[in-house]
């Protein structure tokens, strides 16, 4: 955990990103790295555990991280708590909980809030369209003999 907190550390004194840091640990080594690049990389998604993932990922070869433990210096967002979920790490630990987080203004509560609404009363308008076309792609992928499913 500590190598997570210090990863926070550096990125905030390298004005990368937001106070979140995190490390994957594979067979009591270091296999992924990550701290929060959102404002460096002018990119939303690259918090803390999404950038860890992808740099154990890309060092271990592979898209799934059964046999490790991901230390993260907070308690993971929504997204991540997604991206985690699909890594399929064997465990997590984490430092600082979402009350921590919001009182320096990462309050993700409302993420939680929008999830269970009906789709038209999001703040955020989400509208299906071009639905048929569009399972052309799952009917392709469930023809696909060469696929790697996950």
């Amino acid at each position: 955990m500590q190598e997570a907190i210090h990863n926070a550390i550096r990125g905030m004194q390298n004005n990368e990103g937001g106070p979140f840091g995190c490390i994957i640990v594979k067979d009591d080594k270091i296999v992924g790295k990550g701290n929060n690049k959102v404002t460096s990389n002018n990119d939303p998604t690259a918090h803390a555990e999404v950038t860890a993932i992808r740099d154990a990922c890309k060092n271990l070869e592979t898209f799934q991280l059964t046999g490790c433990i991901l230390y993260t210096s907070c308690e993971p967002c929504p997204m991540c708590l997604g991206a985690i979920y699909w890594a399929r790490p064997d465990k997590v630990f984490y430092a600082c909980n979402q009350v921590d987080a919001a009182k320096i203004g990462f309050d993700d509560a409302f993420i939680y809030k929008e999830i269970p609404l009906p789709l038209d009363k999001r703040s955020i308008p989400f509208e299906q369209i071009n639905r048929k076309e569009a399972l052309k792609a799952f009917d392709f992928w469930q023809e696909k003999e060469d696929k790697i499913s996950y």
